[in-house]
């Protein structure tokens, strides 16, 4: 499921020290971040996992990254509580493991997919696997 979240305003001043093929791609994902339900712009951790603490076991959401060195950060209740990952973004694709897209949300999506038949483990999470 997916924690919605209040619209946010203006983009974040970190997304303008990308090359302009790079922020092209960058905006277009934005934009349909932004459109979307799940993503709640500069949400601390603290506060991310405090929203998420009351929801139900695989209820996310992406908030902006509070690491310089990345542009968001992906928020999931797992059984043992909320975890955060980060999604990287390099030579204009996000990333989060094995998957990449131009796209914030597609990414997700192949994730979701994917993690159905074979789940991921991040350290992060202290080896319970993400479905």
């Amino acid at each position: 499921s997916v924690l919605p979240s209040p619209v946010p305003t203006g983009l974040p001043d970190r997304f303008r020290m990308f090359r302009s093929c790079e922020w092209e791609v960058l905006e277009r994902s934005l934009n349909i971040l932004q459109a979307s339900d799940f993503y709640w712009g500069p949400l601390s951790v603290g506060e991310a996992h405090a929203k998420l603490q009351r929801e139900p076991v695989g209820t996310y959401l992406v908030r902006d990254s509070s690491q310089g060195n990345c542009l968001f950060s992906l928020s999931v209740r797992m059984p043992t509580g909320p975890v955060s990952l980060r999604i990287s973004f390099q030579e204009g694709y996000f990333r989060l493991k094995n998957w990449f897209s131009d796209c914030v949300v597609r990414l997700l999506e192949l994730v979701v997919a994917g993690t159905r038949n074979n789940p991921l483990h991040f350290d992060e999470m202290g080896g319970t696997p993400l479905v």
